[in-house]
């Protein structure tokens, strides 16, 4: 018995689908279809029902196919294992990140990359709900998101960890009145020409903010940094974001502010995976190197 059928099985079962689990597997239907025929052959017992909509565990095809994935989870184990005791890592690491924490990946990943060169690496920006749908679509191994009591993911299917505690913050040019200030309450917000950055944490800040103090001045949201600059340098606009977002991307000429009313409960810059994915080599070195970077970004913030 070769190691792939068990994947065609437990790809199909998570799919529900013959033709879907193919096109997940880069391998061909019939492909698929033949190595799941040759195992019921092979085990006496049907494990799927076919039909015209997909195809389905049977009871006993259930039980079997919880041992297959508990099966291919300890050959991915041993396949480290031996991987340990060459001393290489190699492979892929699929990244997706917010916008915030890109620099801070990206010194990270040519680093990584000089030190492990057979590994592929790939990263890439998205907004964070696209970023939990890959995770739990396995199109993405680690994403990075703000996480938040109000975003409730622990019944998704996913692991997090809490990197980095972070919180909202203002920056406005050091020409404007406010740049005298180390704060900057409600009523003066409001009273400001505000852009923003294209983030899901700064919107949803943005609209708790406005529930409860009224409606601000948002002239516009961009994902364009430099737009943003420009407007607090020659028109004096407020912008509000992450405090660490203006550590590792600093908007020149520019002062912070800290709130002066109470913040949301505590935010962190969070890592996910797939909860019943098994971490691997290369994410989990990866991960220490992160780890290793905001150890020295903590006492910035």
């Amino acid at each position: 018995m070769h190691i792939e059928k068990l994947e065609y099985l437990v790809e199909v079962a998570k799919t529900g689908s013959i033709s879907k689990a193919a096109q997940n597997l880069h391998v061909t239907i019939s492909a698929v279809s033949q190595s799941i025929s040759s195992l019921e052959e092979e085990w006496g017992v049907t494990v799927l029902k076919r039909n015209r909509t997909g195809a389905v565990p049977t009871a006993e095809g259930a039980m079997i196919i919880k041992k297959a994935a508990e099966l291919l989870q300890k050959y991915d184990e041993l396949k480290e294992a031996a991987q340990g005791y060459s001393e290489l890592v190699q492979g892929r690491l699929r990244i997706a990140t917010i916008p915030g924490p890109m620099l801070l990946l990206e010194q990270a990943v040519l680093d990584f990359k000089k030190k492990y060169p057979q590994v592929k690496i790939e990263i890439v920006e998205q907004g964070s709900q696209d970023i939990i749908d890959d995770v739990l679509n396995e199109k993405t191994d680690l994403g990075f998101i703000i996480l938040h009591k109000n975003r409730l993911i622990e019944h998704l299917g996913l692991d997090h960890e809490l990197l980095l505690r972070v919180k909202m913050v203002a920056a406005t040019s050091i020409h404007s009145p406010l740049a005298f200030q180390k704060t900057i309450t409600p009523e003066e917000l409001k009273r400001q020409t505000v852009v923003l950055y294209n983030d899901d944490y700064v919107k949803w800040f943005m609209d708790d903010f406005q529930a409860k103090f009224g409606p601000a001045e948002i002239v516009y949201t961009t994902n364009n940094r430099a737009l943003i600059s420009r407007a607090c340098q020659n028109h004096l606009a407020v912008t509000v974001g992450l405090n660490y977002s203006f550590i590792y991307e600093p908007i020149s000429d520019t002062v912070i502010l800290d709130f002066d009313f109470p913040q949301q409960s505590p935010v962190f810059l969070g890592v996910i995976q797939r909860k019943e994915h098994h971490s691997t080599a290369i994410s989990r070195h990866f991960l220490n190197r992160i780890k290793h970077d905001i150890s020295g970004l903590q006492h910035q913030l």
